[in-house]
């Protein structure tokens, strides 16, 4: 297998850049801050960004837990790819990954000032030290339902020449994040904020008449939370409340950055047209 390497300092673009080298050098697989990417979908692994200290997400990125690194060799192996393009911090970070993950070392690598212009670089790092965006090489729709960050904008990009002897141009879409941890500290919201939110989500999920008590299970790492509802009478209640689980989850999640572990929805009455019980 050939392994090439793209190297630049956190936040200069390299995310961003990952998806058209792979397109020029025709290479299968891209791996970056702990995932395993082909094309349009996740192999494997686990986002950095998911983590919720900056420690945590090193140790992710470099694929220090065996069985991280396991998942990850096995679906290279699997996928029979030629060429893999590693994302790296520094030269030393390449080769810890590639070993890692028992790669042969990069034969090829990239510094991220080759390939772009240090007016885009400082742009990047601006986007970066401001907004603490980050960009994931991957589509919206591939990593909406499962990354708890938050989910900013897709990012859409044109790449390619104009001229009459190629006028390709190559579409390559990624997806700009807001991870869990923040280098300008932790955050809060308040659990009576998480209970107005979720009060709101459930009532207007079709079938439910109202919403009563809800309770957060607060975590480390996320929450679990607790819902009683009332159901219209004629209603299928297994389906309203599969409902009830998956908009709060998806909602939720996108909104506050939230991993939520598990949604346990009651339904405590069965409500007749005007409100009686």
């Amino acid at each position: 297998m050939q392994v090439y390497a793209l190297v630049g300092s956190s936040g200069t673009g390299k995310s961003h850049r990952a998806s058209y080298l792979a397109f020029k050098h025709h290479i299968t697989l891209i791996i970056d801050d702990g995932l395993l990417i082909q094309g349009s979908s996740v192999l494997a692994g686990k986002s950095a960004k998911r983590e919720a200290t900056r420690i945590g997400a090193i140790k992710r990125a470099i694929f220090y837990d065996d069985n991280h690194a396991a998942e990850v060799k096995a679906k290279i192996a699997a996928s029979g790819a030629e060429r893999v393009l590693i994302l790296g911090t520094s030269d030393k970070m390449i080769y810890r990954i590639a070993h890692r993950l028992e790669l042969p070392s990069p034969e090829n690598i990239i510094k991220i000032e080759e390939i772009a212009s240090s007016r885009a670089i400082s742009k990047a790092l601006e986007m970066r030290q401001k907004e603490n965006r980050h960009v994931i090489p991957i589509p919206t729709f591939a990593i909406k339902k499962d990354f708890p960050g938050y989910l900013v904008d897709p990012l859409r990009s044109f790449w390619g020449k104009s001229n009459r002897e190629d006028e390709r141009k190559v579409v390559i879409e990624r997806s700009i994040v807001r991870p869990i941890f923040n280098s300008l500290g932790n955050f809060f919201i308040a659990e009576a904020a998480i209970v107005q939110m979720v009060s709101y989500l459930a009532a207007k999920t079709p079938g439910v008449s109202r919403v009563g008590k809800v309770e957060v299970i607060s975590k480390t790492d996320g929450a679990s939370l607790l819902i009683d509802v009332n159901i219209f009478y004629g209603e299928n209640i297994p389906r309203v409340l599969q409902d009830v689980q998956r908009t709060v989850k998806d909602a939720l999640e996108y909104i506050t950055g939230f991993t939520i572990h598990t949604i346990q929805v009651t339904a405590r009455r069965i409500e007749l047209p005007g409100g009686q019980v």
